[in-house]
């Protein structure tokens, strides 16, 4: 039986991946902050005036889409200039982190000529990109 030994040290790729999302999420959280000011400060005119949210809010899902005009799945992507669609750019940058992270780990395995964990990176990447599309249509919107 062979014998792990741990030097209690992280490999250069496990620092790299947790310094991206250390500061991706910090980053998300700081854009998220930004963008709900410019909505609640009325800096961005929303697509759904603040005095109405209430009123939409309090219906089902479908009538809320249907009077508020709000397309589902990725269509939320054409309103994102509009105060109350911006804040998503933070939520976007939250979900997408570990795709973010992936990326530079690619080139250091091949360069090490660790294809297996390159293949697994990229793999991985594909995989929460497909299911991030919504193509599947499950999950998503």
């Amino acid at each position: 039986m062979s014998e792990i030994i741990h030097t209690g040290k992280a490999s250069p790729e496990q620092v790299t991946y947790a310094n991206m999302l250390f500061y991706g999420c910090w980053g998300g959280l700081g854009l998220m902050a930004v963008t709900y000011l410019l909505y609640v400060f009325g800096i961005i005119p929303p697509h759904i005036p603040l005095d109405q949210v209430p009123l939409m809010w309090s219906q089902p899902v479908g009538t809320y889409l249907e009077l508020g005009k709000v397309p589902t799945g990725w269509g939320w992507s054409v309103l994102i200039l509009k105060g109350d669609f911006l804040n998503f750019l933070g939520i976007v940058l939250l979900a997408g982190m570990t795709i973010v992270c992936y990326i530079p780990l690619i080139p250091v395995f091949m360069k090490r000529k660790e294809f297996v964990f390159a293949g697994l990176a990229l793999a991985e990447i594909i995989v929460l990109l497909f299911a991030a599309s919504g193509i599947v249509g499950g999950g998503a919107h």
